[in-house]
């Protein structure tokens, strides 16, 4: 086996087959406030992404470099596409969750819930069957820097899901501060990050688990602990590994949780995607920059 690059750190011998000892991790975007919300837009060869405090959404292309997607994003966290290859969007500002039609208008899909505005949506996936799953904690409103500083009027900070048919049900309750999800390869788990501990230590850094059934979840329990900072947000490949955002990089688990490896990264991850035009690059968002680098497998 060839040796691996700095960036690369094997904990199982698995990984060496999910990546490559000749990859190099390239800055592809630079000079940002704090960059979130990565998602490929394979049919365009872009890729979009936020740049929070600035609010901004940026467009990224191989042919044509950097450019702006959105410049009044609204503190727009988090993104997706729907089954239709619509963008939807989390934003801070508004305290909602928007989707963006075929015409560039945007249909706010959720506000309220209960009668009470939403704290701040933060990170969204959408499932086959058409329902928007998001999270929502309190980070757009705890200060002026990713939102307006507010007060919060929901009583928990609550996992939800946004059914076809438009109606929006609180499935986890008993988070700190949810943060990224993502759907395992047959979307019978969903996995939802814990970040409390950004701002309470005593927090656990982990990812738990949860078996869905029906417009509902079950709690599995912990699914893995991230071991340097904390995670956020995170996909899954075809194979069923879970990568997650942490303080030294992207951390790859199995599906039992067992680290594989780790993708060392220079600056904090708060996010990352699969993509390219081969789909086989990963994009991360880390604080100021957006990086590239190859892996062995596809994203879902």
């Amino acid at each position: 086996m060839k040796p691996m690059p700095p960036h690369l750190e094997i904990h199982d011998n698995r990984f060496a087959a999910l990546v490559h000892p000749v990859s190099t991790l390239d800055v592809i975007a630079e000079g940002f406030t704090w960059t979130e919300g990565p998602v490929w837009f394979g049919d365009h060869h872009c890729l979009l992404f936020s740049d929070i405090p600035s609010q901004r959404i940026m467009r990224w292309s191989e042919a044509t470099g950097l450019s702006v997607f959105r410049s009044d994003s609204g503190f727009n966290n988090g993104n997706t596409r729907d089954g239709q290859g619509r963008l939807v969007g989390c934003r801070h500002g508004a305290r909602d969750v928007v989707r963006t039609e075929v015409d560039g208008s945007l249909s706010v899909l959720a506000n309220s819930f209960q009668g009470k505005r939403l704290n701040s949506p933060n990170d969204v996936v959408v499932s086959s069957d058409g329902a928007v799953w998001f999270t929502d904690p309190t980070y757009g409103i705890i200060s002026n820097f990713e939102g307006y500083r507010s007060t919060p009027e929901q009583l928990a900070r609550n996992v939800f899901r946004l059914s076809a048919d438009g109606t929006l049900s609180a499935v986890v309750s008993d988070f700190v501060q949810p943060n990224g999800l993502c759907f395992s390869p047959d979307e019978r788990t969903l996995y939802i990050a814990e970040s409390g501990s950004s701002h309470d230590t005593s927090v656990p850094a982990v990812i738990r688990q949860f078996a869905v059934e029906g417009d509902g979840l079950r709690d599995m329990g912990v699914f893995a602990e991230i071991d340097r900072g904390l995670p956020d947000g995170m996909r899954c490949d075809v194979m069923g590994n879970l990568w997650s955002s942490a303080a030294d990089g992207v951390h790859c688990f199995d599906q039992k949780g067992v680290l594989l490896g780790k993708i060392l990264v220079p600056q904090v991850v708060s996010n990352l995607c699969f993509g390219g035009r081969d789909g086989h690059r990963m994009f991360i968002t880390a604080t100021t920059c957006v990086y590239r680098v190859f892996v062995d497998v596809r994203g879902l």
